[in-house]
């Protein structure tokens, strides 16, 4: 996750949650994604940031995507709550569009498009202040700071683009494009900065030698994702290995975790656990990060046989 809280006694800014399964819900990470699977398919997400540290993070989503022939393009919903130390709790709902367009034989480019309705909550009964305490009792004093707890609510926009072959995928996304004020006070305007998503991949077979036409769903998959947003900047370098239905990856978050990843999956339903070694100045006293992710495709037959679906990772 990447978050701030800074300056001032009443002014807090905030960054976007971010999951360690990048691709267990594709759409989260770029827009761009939606309907790239072609049949229909649902996806929960739970994540556990900091277990250890009473301020710990817990973020949840589901969404669901899929192709429409009729529109050129794919569909999805993402709903998304992150409840920040029992005291911060946003809430969004986006609606997702995404166009494809075979430029080759062997590449397309899909544009996506997002709309969201979000909402940020803030319990004021939940924060102490240095004002409330007794040398000897503790917390005993009410607070002369002026409450601001409420609601905050707006409208936010988001676009990415994919290009992708049959084993390589680059994309880029643009979260916030007008970064909506997120201020529970109406005297101060707490823009929520862009986040900016560069990533890329490809899928290497297991086993080349089956011939020129075999298809296998054995593979590694080395993956770079760059997140900037604000001033803050989140480098992920990991490979994925899939032999027949297990999935096994490791990561490493710039100066920040190793992640471990392993995934079951079968042909309509997938699950996956993710662990954040944490390295950085928390060390292993936060509890690190846990994260769970459960999918589910179903069955369809398209009507357009060549349409290329994007290889990446489930996970």
């Amino acid at each position: 996750m990447l978050f701030s809280i800074v300056g001032g006694n009443q002014t807090t800014f905030g960054q976007d949650p971010i999951f360690t399964q990048f691709y267990s819900n594709p759409m989260y990470l770029n827009p761009a994604f939606a309907g790239s699977r072609v049949c229909p398919r649902f996806a929960l997400n739970y994540r556990n940031e900091w277990p250890n540290i009473s301020g710990n993070f817990v973020t949840m989503a589901a969404a669901y995507d899929q192709k429409v022939e009729s529109i050129f393009g794919g569909i999805g919903l993402i709903v998304l709550t992150d409840n920040a130390a029992k005291t911060i709790k946003t809430t969004r709902v986006s609606a997702v569009y995404a166009y494809n367009q075979s430029i080759t034989r062997k590449l397309s480019i899909n544009f996506g498009i997002e709309a969201t309705y979000f909402q940020k909550s803030l319990d004021w009964n939940k924060l102490t202040f240095g004002d409330m305490i007794d040398p000897r009792r503790g917390f005993v004093y009410p607070t002369n700071d002026l409450s601001i707890g409420g609601t905050s609510s707006g409208i936010d926009f988001s676009a990415g683009v994919i290009g992708y072959t049959e084993k390589f995928f680059v994309g880029f996304a643009t979260h916030h494009l007008t970064e909506p004020n997120e201020s529970l006070m109406s005297s101060v305007d707490v823009p929520l900065p862009r986040r900016y998503t560069g990533h890329l991949g490809a899928l290497i077979p297991l086993e080349v030698n089956r011939g020129k036409y075999a298809k296998t769903d054995d593979f590694i998959s080395p993956n770079i994702i760059f997140t900037q947003q604000g001033t803050f900047q989140q480098l992920n370098m990991g490979l994925y290995i899939k032999k027949s239905s297990l999935t096994g990856g490791v990561w490493y978050r710039n100066k920040d975790a190793f992640i471990i990843t392993l995934g079951l999956e079968s042909e309509y339903i997938k699950v996956g656990y993710s662990y954040d070694i944490t390295v950085s100045k928390l060390s292993l006293g936060s509890g690190g990060s846990h994260e769970v992710s459960m999918g589910f495709n179903f069955a369809c037959k398209p009507k357009r046989k060549s349409f290329r679906t994007i290889s990446c990772p489930s996970f």
